[in-house]
C-alpha cells in the first residue's frame, strides 16, 4: 500500500470516533474498484501492524492517534510487587493504585487505595505473607462495613481480593521486577462494578472518568464488554455510557 494512500486514509478518518470495516473497504475501492476481499483483509492486518489503525471492537477501528494507557508505577506499588513476584512467582495476579484515576477525574481524590488481586485459592496466603513482610494496612475482601469503618480511615490501605478469571491485565517490568497491572478496560469496569470500594469515584465523578478515559486513550471495547459480562455488568455499563456520554457511544455500543 502506498504512503500516499495511507496519508489519505488517516486524513479521511482521523476525526472519526470510529469507522467500520465496510467504510474502510469503500475507501479503498474508491481508488481500487477491483480490490478483492482477501487482499483487503491483508491490508487491514498491515495497517494494524504499522499502528495506523487500532481495533476497538469487532469490525470497527480508529486511527491510532490516541495513546496506549501505561500509568507510572509508584514506589509503593514496586515494593509490593517485589514481594509478590518473589514469593509467589508464576502466580496470576494484578496490582494497581487508585491514584492513577486522578488523571481522568474532575476532583483529585484524597483517598488512595492499592488493589492486589490474585488467584482465588491464594488470596489468604498472599494476605498473610504481605502482612508479615510489609507495613501497610492490609484488608482481605473487605465488605461495606469494613470499608466504611476501617478502610476509609486508613492512611495506607491495601485491598487483597480474588482476581476474576480472564481479567484484562498486562505484564510490566520495572527495575527488573516483573508483575501484572490491569488494562484500562478492567479499571473502568471495576470502578463501575464495585461502587462500595471505589465510593470516591461514583456519580458525576464516574462520568468524568469514563468520558476522559474513552476520549484520550485507545480502548478495546470487545475486551471491556467481555470483562463487564463476566462481572454481570455489560448491559448496565452500556446503558451508563449511552445515557451519560452519548457523543462517545456511537459505533461503540452494539
Amino acid at each position: 500500500m502506498s504512503k500516499i494512500t495511507e496519508k489519505k486514509l488517516i486524513e479521511e478518518f482521523k476525526n472519526r470516533q470510529a469507522f467500520s470495516r465496510k467504510e474502510l473497504l469503500a475507501f479503498y475501492r474508491h481508488f481500487e474498484p477491483e480490490l478483492k476481499e482477501g487482499t483487503f483483509g491483508w491490508r487491514i492486518s498491515d495497517l494494524k501492524k504499522k499502528n495506523v489503525i487500532k481495533p476497538i471492537r469487532r469490525g470497527y477501528y480508529i486511527i491510532s492517534n490516541k495513546s496506549t494507557y501505561e500509568p507510572d508505577i509508584s514506589a509503593e506499588i514496586l515494593k509490593l510487587a517485589k514481594v509478590l513476584s518473589g514469593r509467589f512467582e508464576g502466580v496470576k495476579h494484578c496490582i494497581w493504585d487508585t491514584n492513577w484515576i486522578n488523571e481522568f477525574a474532575r476532583h483529585q481524590a484524597t483517598k488512595r487505595l492499592i488493589i492486589i488481586e490474585t488467584e482465588k485459592d491464594l488470596v489468604e496466603s498472599l494476605y498473610y505473607e504481605l502482612n508479615d513482610a510489609l507495613r501497610f494496612d492490609f484488608y482481605l475482601n473487605p465488605d461495606k462495613k469494613i470499608i466504611d469503618y476501617y478502610v476509609s480511615e486508613s492512611q495506607n490501605p491495601v485491598i487483597i481480593k480474588k482476581l476474576i478469571t480472564r481479567s484484562p491485565i498486562t505484564k510490566r517490568t520495572e527495575k527488573r521486577t516483573k508483575f501484572y497491572t490491569p488494562l484500562l478496560e478492567k479499571i473502568l469496569v471495576d470502578l463501575y462494578a464495585e461502587s462500595n470500594l471505589f465510593y470516591f469515584y461514583q456519580g458525576a465523578e464516574l462520568i468524568h472518568v469514563y468520558e476522559n478515559a474513552l476520549k484520550n486513550y485507545t480502548i478495546n471495547y470487545t475486551k471491556l464488554f467481555a470483562y463487564a459480562k463476566r462481572r454481570e455488568k455489560e448491559q448496565d455499563i452500556k446503558q451508563f455510557i449511552t445515557n451519560n456520554i452519548p457523543h462517545l457511544a456511537e459505533n461503540i455500543i452494539a
